[in-house]
């Protein structure tokens, strides 16, 4: 094989990889989110959707939920009616707002 072909075979087995790891983390993450739900720790996402929406309404681009210093957080991207990107973290146990920013 040509030095090429093999840089290419790494090229996507790197990429495959990298895939396979995002694809992992993310079903870790929703299963962490569903048992922190169901131990009433955090509060079902439908319920931070309408509190965010209540705050900003547009098309939801991304949902995080992040830990920090102990304190679960909703972080959601928001695509508003003029294409404005909004970025809001909520409180996943109160749905209370803690930081709206334009990401634009």
């Amino acid at each position: 094989m040509s030095a090429l072909v093999i840089k290419i075979l790494i090229t996507v087995a790197v990429s495959l990889c990298l895939l396979m790891s995002q694809s992992l983390k993310a079903d870790s993450d929703s299963e962490r989110a569903r048992l922190l739900q169901q131990q009433g720790t955090i509060l079902p996402l439908e319920q931070v959707v309408t509190a965010a929406m209540a705050i900003k309404s547009g098309q939801i681009l991304e949902t995080e939920l992040e830990e920090d210093d102990g304190r679960f957080i909703y972080e959601l991207e928001i695509l508003d009616e003029v294409g404005q990107v909004w970025e809001l973290e909520l409180d996943a146990t109160t749905a209370e707002l803690i930081e709206l920013e334009n990401e634009d």
